[in-house]
């Protein structure tokens, strides 16, 4: 498996999509990216409590083994144990994983499962070395785990081996002063190897290597900072920017990430937030872009980095480069597989006529979050406009009140020929969840070149509606490239 999670167990009806989807024509139909949930980090939605989301990955057999740093391998007793786990939000966790510290879930069935459990009673952790060898376990108490257990058993490991890198650059200090400069170079250049894991450390050492004359020494970008205090006071800022942000009171979100950011420098969460914030609600593309690219250019985690090159293909593809911004959502899922990504790429493969590959990427998006209303709507807007009306009508009903999800509930109910329906909640989504024009504009383009609202294209009340694209765009009616959410 090569999803973000571990499969979740079905209900009847995501099963009942996944069927239709499989026979699907292969008439294109464009939908709204990704179905709404942007914004909020990346991650479509949560709570404040949430902030940090640890980026678990589920190992396959075709993933290159480890070479440097340690692994955490997860093993869980089931699906329902890893949806309430505490294990998966951990600001501790999520920090260390930007530094060579692979978080991963394993299948106790598979071969590295079976290397690891020799039947220990699930849900265990491991912790090992580059080489596979076991540092420690944390076993379950009760049939549970603690996120507590395996942080303290990280951070063990880390201050160890930390220990161990300031014993050596005291040592090449020592030799500094001897006058043996060759074996302190030596010394110091073993410090730096540990960049990923300690970038403090090495930074130090770069700086005596330059004092000594070496020229090939490069510059090393500050790692997180681990004081229990600063730590504290950016999960509280982070939390209060989320509620804000939930409440769409963006400026003040943006306010506090910010200032969540000025904290850690070297934390990507604040910034992760930040640029979907920009992207997604306020429509600024150019703080987005530089946003993002700040995340590429530092030692992030694998999440952050994920969103990053998602939210850059979508403002890429908007544009109307197409191949590089499907290559950068491409990268995105590749880097961490995300519902939204993966929502996005079945949108643009939708638009070139590529039914299968629409397909497939849907699959995958309700693979990793078969629950979840956006990607149950975005599977369903495809459903309306290929003959199943009824189950997609079912299903827009059911999440009607979701107003992130506006456009797509909108384009559902144009394919089904309700006019009216379709019409108030597209003036929902431009007038009640969308609040900056930047933002809005861009929608009103999108929906007047998507194929989804083809039924209403030539009716007033429509191109009204959408006048904030006056301008913009020929007024063609043709199926595009749509960008989306």
């Amino acid at each position: 498996m090569k999803s973000g999670f571990i499969q979740r167990s079905r209900s009847d009806r995501v099963v009942s999509l996944l069927l239709l989807l499989a026979f699907l024509t292969a008439q294109a139909w464009a939908t709204c990216g990704g179905g709404g949930g942007g914004g909020m980090g990346g991650m479509g939605g949560g709570t404040p409590e949430k902030v940090y989301q640890v980026p678990w990955k589920v190992i396959s057999a075709s993933d290159p083994p480890q070479k440097e740093g340690l692994a955490l391998y997860w093993f869980p007793s089931s699906q329902q144990e890893i949806d309430r786990s505490s294990l998966r939000n951990s600001q501790t966790l999520t920090l260390y994983s930007q530094q060579c510290v692979t978080m991963a879930i394993v299948d106790a069935r598979t071969p590295l499962g079976q290397k690891y459990s020799q039947g220990e009673a699930l849900p265990f952790v491991v912790l090992t070395a580059s080489d596979g060898t076991v540092i420690e376990k944390a076993e379950n108490k009760k049939g549970f785990l603690k996120v507590d257990q395996v942080e303290k058993m990280v951070e063990s490991e880390m201050k160890k081996r930390e220990s161990n890198i300031k014993e050596k650059f005291a040592t090449a200090k020592d030799r500094i002063k001897a006058g043996d400069n060759d074996a302190a170079i030596k010394e110091l250049r073993a410090v730096m190897e540990q960049k990923c894991m300690f970038p403090g450390k090495a930074k130090d050492a770069a700086k005596e290597l330059k004092k000594l004359g070496v020229t090939d020494v490069a510059d090393i970008p500050s790692g997180p900072n681990f004081d229990p205090a600063v730590m504290a006071q950016v999960s509280r800022t982070m939390r209060e920017g989320l509620k804000q942000e939930n409440a769409a009171h963006y400026l003040d979100a943006e306010r506090l990430y910010k200032a969540a950011h000025a904290l850690d420098p070297a934390d990507p969460t604040p910034l992760r937030y930040l640029g979907e914030l920009y992207r997604h609600h306020i429509g600024d593309w150019d703080k987005a872009r530089a946003t993002f690219n700040s995340i590429l250019a530092m030692p992030a985690d694998p999440l952050a980095r994920a969103v990053a090159l998602h939210g850059l293909g979508k403002m890429t593809i908007h544009e109307g480069d197409f191949k590089k911004g499907v290559a950068l959502m491409e990268d995105s899922v590749r880097e961490f597989p995300l519902a939204l990504a993966y929502r996005n790429l079945a949108v643009y493969w939708n638009s070139e006529g590529d039914s299968a590959k629409a397909d497939a990427y849907t699959k995958l998006a309700l693979s990793l979050e078969p629950k979840d209303p956006y990607n149950l709507i975005f599977a369903a807007a495809f459903m309306a406009g290929n003959g199943h009306t009824a189950e997609a009508l079912k299903i827009a009903r059911e999440n009607e009140p979701l107003l992130p999800a506006s456009y797509n509930l909108a384009a559902i109910y144009a394919q089904a020929g309700q006019k009216e329906k379709a019409l108030t909640l597209l003036k929902r989504h431009f007038f009640e969840y969308e609040r900056y024009q930047a933002v809005r504009s861009k929608e009103m383009m999108e929906a007047r070149v998507d194929a989804v609202f083809a039924p209403v294209k030539s009716d007033p009340e429509f191109i009204a509606l959408t006048s904030g694209a006056d301008g913009r765009l020929p007024w063609t009616g043709m199926n595009p490239r749509p960008a989306g959410q």
